[in-house]
């Protein structure tokens, strides 16, 4: 592992890799090389660890936090180059945090939420935090929030509602205060039967509409009223087979209609 030399650096974690950097890019592909770049990997991880410590309490573990961080420094230390004379820290800083938030966007967030959607989260989390600690014994109002985070009411409501959406709740996840196991699930509606017979209702509305006032009438007791033909024969004075045929000649009439209408 390359030693720290005495030169001044912004942080205690920034060792002085550039010696290492200079050697690395001279080096042809190989063992050797390999050996070199995992020293300077080695090197600079208290750094990508203190980085990835920024993001903790945010949903994700603090170990799975270092693992995306060193994955950045990884890609930081195969993409520098120090020829163009910028320190190797000012260069990885913002390729390992941009790494991490490029983690928390892509992978944390169980509903599509737009980016500026999840910068007003970040701001109204940190300014409900920070508000927690001055507002004991409830939460901090809209207006608060805007208030402390100089933000629009508009912005801090959209926010919170973004607050609910990092993660989803499982629909077999029983409800606070339910009873008998009682889940999101057993709240859903069902797809209702009669969807199906929405078309063809529609398409024989017209054609129903033009029979005669008795044949509307048959029709409409036997299949909106559910009556037997006996019954209905009984209502109108006439006989059930001739209430049958008045039935069976209407419909036939009307699907022919509507088959027509429909080539």
């Amino acid at each position: 592992m390359p030693t720290r030399t005495s030169t001044k650096h912004s942080h205690d974690d920034a060792p002085d890799t550039a010696e290492s950097f200079s050697r690395l890019g001279s080096m042809p592909d190989g063992p050797g090389r390999d050996a070199l770049r995992d020293e300077i990997v080695e090197a600079w991880l208290p750094m990508a660890d203190r980085i990835a410590g920024r993001f903790r309490n945010r949903g994700e573990s603090l170990d799975d936090l270092r693992q995306v961080a060193a994955l950045g420094l990884v890609k930081a230390v195969d993409r520098y180059d120090p020829e163009r004379g910028h320190a190797f820290e000012s260069y990885a800083v913002p390729t390992v945090t941009g790494e991490i938030k490029r983690h928390f966007r892509d992978h944390m967030w169980t509903l599509h939420v737009p980016r500026r959607v999840q910068e007003l989260r970040n701001r109204v989390r940190v300014a409900s935090q920070e508000l927690s600690q001055t507002i004991p014994g409830r939460r901090p109002t809209v207006a608060e929030i805007a208030a402390h985070a100089t933000m629009s009411e508009e912005d801090v409501r959209a926010g919170l509602e973004a607050l609910d959406s990092f993660s989803a709740l499982s629909l077999d996840a029983e409800l606070p205060g339910s009873e008998d196991g009682y889940s999101l699930s057993d709240a859903l509606g069902s797809t209702d039967p009669a969807l199906e017979t929405v078309v063809d209702r529609e398409a024989v509305k017209t054609r129903l509409a033009e029979l005669p006032e008795r044949e509307r009438t048959i029709l409409y007791m036997r299949f909106f009223s559910d009556m037997t033909q006996s019954r209905i024969a009984e209502e109108l004075g006439i006989s059930q087979m001739h209430v049958s045929r008045l039935i069976s000649r209407c419909c036939g009439r009307v699907r022919d209609q509507v088959m027509r209408d429909a080539a």
